[in-house]
């Protein structure tokens, strides 16, 4: 089967209807297409990886449904095996699925990532425009914001893919900015609000 972006948003729409949830898979896909490319790896295998992985949450938030319901969609929609697989290997609790390719690590590395990026962007006025690591790091340390967000997860995915942690914050910024409109996040024009 080859992969089909289309075929896969068109999933992705079928079982998500919350537009954030949608939003954070997005986010995820242009994170995971940004580091295939720069790996040498394959750029639409990894972008579906990126923009599938929890389009069963909405449905199915509870382990382990999510993401074995997935899973079995995929499966029997004829997704490759490696897919399937790393889809299920961003999901800690599922002990039978460790984390061994790099396709599965990046995925684990972007996903709490991408959601905390997307997360202190909603809260400076100029949203991604800008945005370094070091505000990121700097929210991360803040326990109450988006405490669901587990910091752990984000230290240990970059870790695994053996990066300098604020190198990953940095590029993943740059990966979701282009877009940024798209997730509602675009930068307010603060001149023309002031001129209109």
């Amino acid at each position: 089967m080859s992969l089909d972006r289309a075929a896969a948003w068109e999933l992705v729409c079928e079982y998500t209807q919350n537009d954030a949830l949608r939003g954070h898979m997005l986010a995820v896909e242009v994170a995971m297409r940004a580091y295939a490319t720069k790996l040498d790896e394959d750029v639409e295998k990894w972008g579906v990886v990126g923009l599938l992985h929890d389009f069963d949450y909405e449905r199915w938030p509870n382990p382990p449904d999510h993401p074995l319901q997935g899973s079995a969609i995929l499966t029997s929609r004829g997704y490759p095996e490696d897919v399937i697989y790393a889809i299920k290997s961003h999901a800690d609790y599922l002990e039978d699925c460790p984390r061994i390719s790099p396709l599965d690590k990046t995925l684990y590395a972007c996903d709490e990532l991408a959601g905390f990026i997307v997360a202190v962007a909603k809260v400076r006025p100029e949203n991604l425009n800008g945005m370094k690591a070091k505000s990121v790091r700097k929210k991360m340390k803040q326990k109450s914001f988006a405490a669901a967000v587990n910091r752990d997860d984000i230290v240990r995915g970059a870790e695994d893919l053996e990066v300098d942690l604020n190198e990953h914050i940095q590029f993943v910024i740059d990966a979701i900015v282009p877009i940024s409109e798209q997730l509602g996040l675009a930068a307010t024009d603060v001149a023309n609000t002031i001129t209109e």
